[in-house]
């Protein structure tokens, strides 16, 4: 008995089309490039861009800041060339989620960089075949979970050419691909735009951050009178040592305490939920080994571990404000340790700043809070918009 051709579509679809989509193996549609494995030697701090893993990002658009940028003294021929609007998709992962392995990058860069191994180059070899909705085809959950499911490695997680170009996608006719992939491109639009008015708030941020403490810029004490308002200017900043005007906390073991809702915190975030508090209020957390430079601002009841100081007993200095200090604190340059980064109070307590007074440091933690308030917001649509496609995502394909 004949079996019955299953017919596929996708839960979300425009009106216009009804035709059912194919299965159909990337392999028969489109070829690979792997990339040349550059020689270790040759990096260096200028030269020939090439593509790394750090490059690859959740959203299929690369991340090319300078802490991401790797150069080689070396030019490989021609064919390892990649140039705006190429395709590109990452076969290893070193993190144990997988979440960036066999994920796809859309170059939108105007440089050249070169492919580099572990990374290849996605040539369509069909007129038929839109390369924007195999983009999109390779951000769906559906293919990143049959990736995930076929990679090799323990630690490092690897796919391969051959498992990318057995991957079964499913396919529309040509006009329906294009409207997916002009529609998803809409949506990736106003993410992009998003991202950029969050960059741009957290770039004027350390701008001003930059200018306050230099005394480049201050705020005024405005007071009113009979007159009008009063203008004069703050004292100057005193220098003191942290230590002056704060205490550094030590975190503690909490196996001994039962289950609750105050948070136990180290270095890397929230740890689990405790009974007990070992500090109420405001305070900043800083790490005592490990990351070292990667201040919070903490609020309420909380228990740190012993990885995590937290500073109290505040003399003419606001939480707040301390939170902004630590920010500027190049907390690497007082490392106290060759292997596992570490501080000690002491080291801490030394530290020399320079503090305004109470009113100066209340209007400066104002200012820079309604920056944060804006960012956050803006992180929210992030958020919102990033949910909204990967439902897209789920529904717009079969």
């Amino acid at each position: 008995m004949q079996q019955k051709k299953i017919k596929l579509t996708p839960k979300l679809r425009f009106e216009e089309f009804e035709e059912p989509w194919n299965k159909q193996k990337l392999g028969t549609i489109a070829s690979l490039i792997s990339g040349f494995a550059f020689k270790g030697e040759h990096f260096t701090e200028e030269g020939q861009k090439v593509l790394i893993p750090k490059n690859f990002t959740q959203n299929g658009y690369g991340n090319f800041s300078e802490n991401f940028l790797k150069y080689t003294t070396e030019k490989p021929e021609e064919k390892y060339e990649c140039r705006r609007n190429d395709l590109l998709v990452l076969l290893t992962d070193l993190t144990s989620t997988c979440e960036l392995l066999g994920k796809p990058l859309w170059l939108l860069e105007d440089d050249v960089f070169y492919l580099n191994q572990r990374i290849v180059k996605l040539l369509i070899d069909s007129d038929d075949l839109s390369k924007n909705f195999i983009f999109y085809s390779l951000q769906t959950e559906n293919y990143h979970k049959k990736i995930v499911e076929t990679a090799t490695g323990s630690t490092v997680r690897h796919s391969s050419n051959k498992i990318l170009l057995n991957y079964l996608l499913s396919l529309p006719n040509f006009p329906e691909q294009q409207k997916i992939a002009t529609f998803l491109s809409a949506v990736d639009k106003k993410l992009q735009q998003l991202t950029r008015k969050k960059a741009l708030l957290e770039t004027y941020k350390k701008g001003v951050i930059q200018k306050l403490f230099s005394q480049e810029i201050r705020f005024k004490d405005y007071n009113s009178s009979k007159n009008g308002i009063l203008e004069r200017d703050f004292p100057e900043w005193e220098e003191k040592k942290l230590g002056q005007v704060l205490k550094i906390g030590s975190g503690k073991d909490y196996k001994h305490l039962g289950e609750g809702d105050i948070p136990v915190l180290g270095t890397g975030g929230t740890m689990t939920y405790v009974n007990d508090y070992l500090y109420e209020g405001e305070s900043v957390g800083i790490g005592r080994k490990g990351t070292i430079d990667k201040p919070v601002y903490l609020t309420g009841k909380f228990w740190t571990v012993d990885t995590l100081f937290y500073t109290h007993s505040f003399n003419k200095v606001l939480p707040k404000f301390v939170y902004i200090i630590f920010q500027q604190i190049n907390w690497r340059k007082h490392n106290e340790a060759s292997g596992v980064p570490s501080l000690s109070k002491a080291t801490i307590e030394t530290i020399k700043v320079k503090i305004p007074c109470l009113e100066e440091q209340q209007k400066i933690a104002n200012f820079l809070s309604a920056i944060d308030k804006k960012s956050e917001a803006v992180s929210q649509q992030i958020d919102k918009m990033q949910s909204f496609k990967k439902g897209l995502l789920q529904q717009m394909f079969v």
